[in-house]
């Protein structure tokens, strides 16, 4: 009789799921910026407009067929088994007598056989390096009571000779430096080698500011991350400065594990300044289980805080030139998770259109200037914010015409958090209706038992959905008030692409070669534009995304080498045909 009625209602809950939209299958996309449970900012003295979530400068590794994701000021750490559902592992990896806003702050990660190693960031010489070979839970031992380098933003690399070296380097004035370290002791051996600098004279990336035109402070070179690829050494670095739209990853490439090193052709390597999740730097490049490069770096928000930031994962891939490159184009849109057929040189995008941006939105209640729209002005920075976080505020988006729904992201802003440091038992609740009128609604998910710490909840529907309208309804906040810095709603409209921009110029003047003026004339279909640009016609590899606007300035230019442009309109129902490629000398 128990397992008669054990059995029924397991039958029931799964009818339920099914009902409310929620699938049991196995998810096959994600979205950045990515859903785990990032904890709130530890530093007091740097709140201030309000608490805030917080974390930067990720490494994810590959370790006994699980991935590993350790980042800034966590208090622990993440594994998968498929790089979307992130389990969290409690531990505290430094010693009493550190601050507790020290703790694993730039982390570092070291595969050595069965063995994963971890260290974080400090210019001490007596934090420890930790060692675990069973990771999955709170394992670890120290591999070096004192590890002996003293390294900020390490990075370590295993040759195949199996000889180990680190990397590091956090600063506006010194630069990156390299040094081997004895595989037995764990500790430097041989002289410390200059590695790099920035050269923001030359590379227009490299330049501090929101814009790259700050003249009065130095860029920052940091993230130090090194990967070996036929043969090759590929030294990465983050600049100008974590707060900036512009953050991105440049890489230099050697021959030898310390160089000398040369500036690869295409840089930064990776890069967003532009859409609805922006800055792509401070990272690490890393193979899947099936092989395929990622690219997982740091996110800018900076509106509380400078250090406002939340974790990104993109496709990577080295082309047949050996360039390493990362694809950020539509990078915050649904993207497809690591598999067995894909191939990363080409885009893992599912081609799913945001369906929403700047259309009707209504609201249960508004706080003050935190108005309805801001939920759908695809700008992490901006949201709204409900006067409560009650249970029963509500968000209703209209798509404007009844349209295919493959999948929803709901971003949730923190107005108002109570919280300080990594919490474990906060969760949020909500249930998500659709309606093509308006009046009658379905429940399309239905997260009312939730009991997990959603901020960035990203759901792909088992099954599409054909609608007008999505309202979401608050049941229970992990914090503060029902706030939403992006409502998003992916899938495909009912209309017709646009057309192929016309009229697309890109003016390079003489005073200034690292900067360029790219014009074109409104697309009336057009939701907005993808910029394509490189050094090379066919390795036009950084993308940036631009809403709401007929022009772009593009200040990440090298001084010395003509660029290549094209550029395309997309709206809710696809994307428009690229444009004519045009060299600027």
């Amino acid at each position: 009789m128990g397992f008669r009625i054990a059995f029924r209602l397991c039958l029931a809950a799964a009818l339920f799921c099914v009902a409310a939209g929620e699938s049991s299958a196995q998810q096959k996309t994600y979205c950045n910026p990515i859903n785990i449970d990032y904890g709130f900012c530890p530093i007091p003295n740097f709140v201030e407009q309000g608490k805030h979530r917080a974390t930067a400068d990720p490494v994810i590794t590959v370790f006994k067929g699980n991935y590993y994701l350790f980042s800034t000021n966590q208090w622990g750490y993440w594994w998968s088994a498929d790089m979307n559902h992130w389990n969290f592992v409690s531990r505290k990896f430094l010693k009493p007598w550190h601050k507790v806003w020290d703790e694993l702050c730039a982390p570092a990660t070291l595969v050595l056989g069965d063995t994963l190693l971890v260290i974080g960031s400090t210019h001490e010489k007596n934090f420890p390096l930790w060692m675990s070979t069973n990771p999955q839970k709170d394992e670890w031992k120290e591999a070096v009571d004192s590890f002996r380098v003293g390294a900020w933003d390490p990075g370590f690399l295993v040759d195949d000779d199996k000889r180990v070296y680190i990397y590091w380097g956090s600063s506006n004035f010194y630069p990156m430096y390299g040094q081997e370290i004895d595989r037995k002791t764990l500790q430097p051996i041989g002289e410390i080698k200059e590695t790099l600098r920035l050269h923001d004279d030359v590379h227009g990336w490299e330049r501090f500011g929101e814009h790259n035109d700050n003249t009065f402070l130095k860029p920052f070179m940091e993230g130090s991350w090194m990967n070996k690829h036929n043969g090759k050494y590929y030294l990465q670095y983050g600049a100008p400065g974590t707060e900036f739209s512009g953050y991105g990853d440049g890489v230099y490439v050697a021959d030898k594990p310390l160089g000398p090193f040369t500036y690869q052709s295409h840089n930064p390597f990776s890069f967003k300044p532009g859409g609805f999740a922006r800055g792509a730097g401070h990272g690490a490049t890393y193979q899947d289980l099936y092989k395929q490069w990622w690219h997982v770096s740091t996110i800018v928000i900076a509106v509380k805080n400078n250090f406002e930031r939340r974790i990104g994962i993109w496709p990577a891939d080295f082309d047949k030139d050996d360039i390493l490159y990362t694809n950020t184009a539509y990078g915050d849109y649904p993207h497809y998770l690591p598999n067995a057929k894909a191939d990363h040189s080409q885009s893992q995008f599912t081609g799913w259109m945001l369906l929403n941006y700047q259309k009707p939105v209504k609201v249960s209640s508004a706080l003050d200037a935190f108005s309805a729209n801001l939920a759908v002005d695809e700008d992490i920075k901006t949201y709204w914010s409900a006067k409560t976080g009650n249970k029963g505020e509500w968000i209703q988006t209209d798509l404007g015409a009844v349209s295919t729904i493959n999948a929803v992201q709901i971003n949730y802003a923190d107005q108002d958090a109570a919280l300080m440091g990594k919490q474990t038992d906060n969760y949020h609740q909500y249930k998500l209706y659709s309606s093509n009128d308006g009046v009658n609604w379905k429940i399309l998910v239905d997260k009312s038992r939730n009991k997990t710490d959603i901020p960035h909840e990203y759901v792909e529907l088992a099954n599409p959905v054909k609608a007008r309208y999505l309202k979401l309804e608050n049941i229970h906040m992990a914090t503060g008030k029902f706030a939403i810095s992006g409502f998003r709603a992916f899938g495909k409209g009912a209309g017709t692409v646009p057309d192929a921009v016309q009229h697309f110029v890109v003016l390079r003047g003489d005073s200034e070669r690292r900067n360029s003026w790219l014009k074109w004339q409104v697309n009336e279909k057009a939701t907005g534009y993808n910029i394509y640009t490189g050094t090379a016609p066919d390795k036009l590899y950084t993308s940036i995304m631009v809403y709401g606007a007929s022009e772009y300035y593009f200040t990440a230019m090298e001084k010395d080498k003509p660029y290549y442009f094209q550029i395309e309109a997309f709206n809710e129902n696809g994307i428009g045909k690229r444009s004519a490629v045009i060299k600027v000398e």
